[in-house]
């Protein structure tokens, strides 16, 4: 696949993915970004200010896992620190997506030591998950406007807990992220889904 037609693809991967997210309540407004790897040193990702419901051509720009600028007419989203420090750290990453749902939003308030979850049938749609009785333990960032000091944060975390499926930002929204746009996606709906559960349950036992 040549260069162009590779960004032309994941381009219509990441906005295919941004109009489900969006019809799902999941990326209000301009929030949320998405990126995909296009080879060992670039990457596509969603420009700043873009609604992810509506992205076309001009919605996506090329950016250097050493964060050089491929696209230089365009501003890469603000917290493209973030996707690198992922790519850099897993060479099997292929996507990484971003969503600003209610639940997540709402829980990450609720729970800034982490949230626990487990009982879930749909937890093994994550990676590493063989069980319902899993017990997956999902970080709570503190929100940070600093993003490379967030992302080494986050670095230092992940060093220690390699596996980890996903992340959630305090009062800020998921990272997740697959080996495909297709399996990130997946992740992204199971997560949303989880968190849901998690914030009824709490709801109805109060």
């Amino acid at each position: 696949m040549d260069r162009t037609r590779d960004v032309d693809v994941r381009a219509g991967e990441l906005a295919r993915a941004g109009r489900f997210f969006f019809e799902r309540g999941w990326v209000p407004a301009t929030a949320g970004n998405f990126s995909a790897r296009l080879d060992e040193r670039r990457v596509l990702i969603t420009a700043s200010g873009r609604h992810k419901g509506e992205l076309d051509a001009d919605g996506f720009l090329v950016v250097g896992l050493d964060n050089a600028l491929f696209t230089p007419d365009r501003k890469p989203s603000a917290e493209t620190a973030l996707h690198l420090l992922l790519y850099r750290r897993e060479a099997g990453i292929g996507a990484v997506l971003h969503t600003h749902s209610l639940p997540a939003t709402v829980l990450s308030r609720l729970s800034p030591g982490g949230v626990v979850l487990e009982g879930y049938e749909v937890l093994k749609a994550l990676p590493g998950v063989v069980s319902h009785t899993a017990r997956l333990e999902v970080p709570v960032f503190g929100n940070d406007q600093d993003i490379p000091r967030l992302a080494q944060r986050v670095e230092r975390f992940l060093g220690d807990r390699p596996g980890t499926p996903g992340f959630l930002i305090e009062g800020h929204g998921l990272y997740t992220w697959g080996r495909t746009v297709e399996e990130a996606r997946r992740h992204v709906e199971a997560f949303e889904f989880l968190f849901a559960c998690e914030l009824e349950m709490r709801r109805l036992s109060r």
